[in-house]
């Protein structure tokens, strides 16, 4: 008889390398797959993010479904987002497999993240994931955008990028992903993860970043101007804003005025600032020309 009490069985090296051969999948550095095998590393991932029997979370990048078996263990409701329609065909017969009392609790949009405009089903309010590392940051970002009802959330990305994202003003690795991701929410370091955990073994290593949304800045600018003045401060990151900003907006009155009524030093360079200063420059920038990629990755 079936233990209808028991919760999700999670996969281990021979279980991902069992459902990777059954789909004839071989993971690809074009794709970024990298699948975890190590069970007590999503058990972590879940635990950190805070995700209770109150949440409805969205997983991107659920891949053979490791972390997303994990999270049915605690959440009310996980939504999976898989572009790969190999992957994603094989998804929910492995949470019915593996997870049959919570399959219920378990859906599946077939899309290139990048591209949903619309999460089917309850309102998300957690974002839980090992992102895709050559998309984390402009998957991060649109997320943010589209679903105001995430609360928090906790991703797993390169290390690299985990630093930038968390970092405070005044260091190497502050730029354009901590200041657009610091518009919407309260960023964090949340740990770092072994390169041993994932098949195939990356060549970086990756780190997990949280985040706690907060209400979006009051302000007469739209996120898009304000985007725009973040890169164009950080496309030439040594330069001064009083030139950086040369590239979005008209003249140098304009931009020496707006300065001046932002309380910026026109010497200043973009990596002094934080998310409130980009928003008073751009209140005095009306002509700004919005940014053509709000979701850049770079610097």
């Amino acid at each position: 008889m079936t233990d209808t009490s028991a919760g999700p069985r999670l996969l281990g090296p021979a279980e991902v390398r069992a459902l990777a051969a059954e789909l004839d999948v071989r993971p690809t550095k074009q794709k970024g797959q990298n699948f975890v095998i190590d069970p007590n590393t999503v058990r972590r991932i879940v635990r950190e993010s805070g995700v209770s029997a109150a949440d409805v979370v969205v997983e991107i990048g659920p891949g053979l479904g490791s972390l997303t078996l994990a999270l049915l263990e605690v959440a009310g409701h996980v939504t999976a987002i898989e572009i790969d329609e190999l992957l994603a065909s094989r998804l929910e017969r492995t949470i019915t497999e593996y997870a049959p009392n919570q399959a219920a609790n378990f859906g599946l949009l077939v899309q290139d993240a990048l591209r949903v405009r619309e999460v089917p089903g309850p309102a998300p309010t957690a974002l839980v994931a090992n992102l895709p590392y050559n998309v984390s940051v402009p998957v991060l970002l649109h997320m943010l955008q589209l679903l105001p009802s995430l609360e928090r959330g906790l991703v797993m990305v390169q290390a690299e990028v985990a630093d930038r994202l968390a970092a405070k003003p005044g260091s190497k690795t502050y730029g354009v992903p901590s200041v657009k991701a610091a518009w919407y929410a309260d960023v964090r370091r949340a740990g770092s993860i072994g390169r041993n955990v994932f098949w195939p073994a990356p060549n970086v290593d990756s780190g997990l970043v949280a985040w706690t949304r907060r209400e979006p800045p009051a302000t007469t600018a739209t996120r898009e101007q304000v985007f725009a003045v973040i890169d164009a401060a950080f496309a030439q990151r040594r330069k001064a804003l009083r030139g950086a900003l040369r590239g979005v907006v008209g003249t140098a009155e304009e931009i020496d005025a707006a300065l001046a009524s932002a309380g910026i030093d026109p010497l200043a360079r973009g990596e002094a600032l934080v998310i409130g200063d980009f928003i008073r420059i751009a209140e005095g920038l009306p002509g700004i020309v919005a940014t053509r990629n709000e979701a850049r990755a770079d610097d």
